[in-house]
Order: structure tokens, then C-alpha cells, then sequence
């Protein structure tokens, strides 16, 4: 009777006693060879910390001794590191646009800092145009031969001269055209072509003028126009939707004169 009381007491309290010191693999097999049993040896290790060999060697080294697999499940358990799973941060609110940017439109920064709206003039497609694509989403970007009413824009201006596009929901700064007017008779004139060159269209160019774009706001686009640019007749040209294949007759340009 008093020995197997003794045996229980060994039993009830073995897991705490090694709990205090580290465990390892040859701590596992020293239990199991004293006869605890799995759900002993599992809280034990549950209880302490450890440092176990649960590379494949170490492994199938435990499973010649006589480990069992629930066994060598809560070392592995216990020996892997704790993952922690890091939420990405936040996203930072979008910059709000500048007083005056509020609509969709182009706005230039003036000499007092201030943003005021480019004046916004018709643009009329000549009929015999060179119209030859319709790009994705109806949106007409190719192959262009617009004319513009008068000679001079409303807005002159020189640079450097600070321009911000706020476009439409779904567009970008990338479907606006940037085109020098070329003053003919009592009107303003561009040709551009947005799409691949050919022999029949490579000087449809002549009339476009590359610019780059930093967006800073939701739909909100702004422009630098430096010295480069030279002086003259110069429009933003908005990205004309259509519902087919054919031409639109009209549509709208951003006008300003740029004199250094």
C-alpha cells in the first residue's frame, strides 16, 4: 500500500519537478522510460520550457525510443516558434485637394498661390479627320484633327506654372492629351495621334506634348510645365467617351497662352 501511494505522489508530482528545469529530447526519454504516461509526459511539456532537437534526425531518433506520436506532435508543437501575424498598417487617409479643386476640372496654381480654374473652350472634330481607332472603354484617344474657336486663349500665363487635373471616377491623367494649338486663319488647330506610328500617321505627333503627372489626392493629378515647354497656344485635351465606333463631333479643352 505505502509503495503505491509513493508511486502516485511520484506520478501527481514528476511534472512539476522537471517543469522547473529545462526539457529536451533525452528529458523526454528519461520519462518515458520511467514509466509516465503520454498524457503526463505531454502536460510536462506543455508546463515547462524547452529546447528540442525537432530536426528530422531528432525526430525519428525519439520515435526509435519508443515515443509516442502524441508525444513527438507536442514537442514539434512546443519547439515551434510562435508566429506572429503582423497587420499591415494602415493605409494614410488621402491628401485633401487644395481650396478652389473641389470639382472635377484643371485648376492652375496663380501668383498668389491660389488655384484657379483653366478656362474650358468646345472643341469641334473636323469631319475629314484622320479618325482611326476608338480606344478601350469608348474612350476616343487617337487619331484627333480638332479645331478650337479664336486665336488666343482666355489665360496667359508663364512657367513654371503648376497645373492639377481632377478627373472623373474610373479616369486617369494618363486620358487626357497635353496639344500645342496651332493658330490658323481665325482658329486654333491640333492633330494628335495617342496610338502606334505609321507611315500614314507619324506626323500627327506634331501636335502632342509629353508631360508627367504626380497624384497627390483622390483623382487629383498634378503637372509641372517647365521653361521646356516653350511659348504658345497649349490645351489639355478631356478623354471623349463614345457608345460606338463613331467619331465624336465635339468636345472639351482645357485652353491656356504661355509667354515667357
Amino acid at each position: 500500500m505505502r509503495k503505491a501511494v509513493c508511486a502516485f505522489l511520484f506520478l501527481v508530482f514528476c511534472p512539476f519537478l522537471i517543469a522547473q528545469q529545462a526539457m529536451n529530447n533525452d528529458a523526454i526519454v528519461k520519462m518515458l522510460k520511467a514509466g509516465l504516461s503520454d498524457d503526463v509526459i505531454v502536460a510536462t511539456i506543455n508546463a515547462s520550457s524547452g529546447a528540442y532537437d525537432t530536426s528530422p534526425n531528432g525526430l525519428i531518433a525519439l520515435k526509435q525510443a519508443g515515443v509516442s506520436d502524441k508525444v513527438i506532435a507536442a514537442i514539434v508543437a512546443k519547439g515551434s516558434p510562435l508566429i506572429t501575424v503582423v497587420p499591415p498598417p494602415p493605409m494614410p487617409p488621402p491628401a485633401a485637394l487644395p481650396p478652389g479643386v473641389e470639382n472635377v476640372g484643371a485648376y492652375y496654381k496663380d501668383s498668389g498661390s491660389a488655384w484657379q480654374p483653366l478656362p474650358s473652350e468646345a472643341v469641334i472634330f473636323k469631319s475629314g479627320g484622320v479618325f482611326k481607332h476608338v480606344a478601350t472603354a469608348g474612350l476616343v484617344k487617337q487619331d484627333l484633327n480638332g479645331v478650337v474657336g479664336g486665336t488666343r486663349s482666355k489665360l496667359v500665363i508663364s512657367t513654371p506654372v503648376t497645373i492639377i487635373l481632377h478627373v472623373p471616377q474610373g479616369r486617369s491623367a494618363s486620358d487626357y492629351q497635353l496639344l500645342r494649338l496651332r493658330i490658323v486663319s481665325n482658329n486654333r488647330q491640333f492633330l494628335s495621334v495617342a496610338g502606334g506610328l505609321n507611315k500614314e500617321t507619324a506626323g500627327a505627333l506634331r501636335d502632342v506634348v509629353d508631360f508627367t503627372t504626380t497624384q497627390f489626392g483622390p483623382n487629383a493629378y498634378q503637372i509641372v510645365l517647365g521653361s521646356e515647354i516653350g511659348q504658345g497656344e497649349f490645351g489639355f485635351l478631356e478623354p471623349v467617351a463614345t457608345s460606338s465606333k463613331t467619331p465624336p463631333s465635339s468636345g472639351k479643352i482645357f485652353t491656356f497662352a504661355i509667354v515667357n
